[in-house]
């Protein structure tokens, strides 16, 4: 009889494990830009972009998770991005940024029915080796089973240990603007 009964709880396990891998959405294709120009309007602009950060979410707990690699990042100038590499980020020391969090109300999110759902979000983001709170506002916009998700938020510089030196303080900004945005798919079982 304790066979029977650990045979069913075995298998009413797996089969739990299995739906929650139905709700889990993923790509290794999100778009994160940012925008760290200064007050001077005459310096070049300060922006990168990457297509490469990496994202999962669980639809059924609202938990969420975000890495990119810091060199990753794309500037119009070469020598622009040397910098941010070897004097700011410091990617050799600090490869990668990331997020954990949670979607705040994920139980008002239909997930099966197309809609544009405002979400907050609040975790822990890690860049330059420091580990910081973070809340931010975004969208998550659901049509035909493919979901999206954006949001527009700002960074302080002086929040994860970056200096940047009296010799550009004011063509570089210290509240940089991040935007995210990505299309996720479904995970397989």
């Amino acid at each position: 009889m304790k066979t029977i009964i650990i045979s069913i709880l075995l298998l009413a396990n797996l089969f739990v494990h299995q739906a929650i891998a139905q709700d889990r959405y993923f790509t290794k294709s999100a778009a994160i830009t940012f925008n760290a120009e200064g007050a001077l309007d005459d310096v070049e602009e300060i922006r990168a972009k990457t297509n490469t950060a990496t994202c999962v979410i669980d639809a059924s707990t609202g938990q969420m998770e975000w890495a990119v690699l810091m060199k990753s990042f794309q500037f119009k100038n070469a020598l622009m991005q040397e910098h941010f590499n070897e004097n700011y980020v410091e990617s050799s020391k600090f490869p990668k940024a990331s997020f954990k969090g949670m979607i705040e109300n994920p139980e008002a999110i239909r997930w099966e029915k197309d809609g544009t759902y405002p979400i907050s979000v609040t975790g822990k983001m890690t860049l330059h080796g420091v580990t910081k709170d973070l809340a931010a506002k975004g969208t998550l916009t659901i049509a035909k089973g493919a979901i999206t998700a954006s949001s527009d938020f700002i960074v302080l510089v002086s929040d994860y240990d970056i200096e940047i030196p009296a010799l550009v303080g004011n063509k570089v900004s210290k509240e940089v603007k991040i935007n995210v945005n990505t299309s996720l798919s479904k995970l397989a079982k």
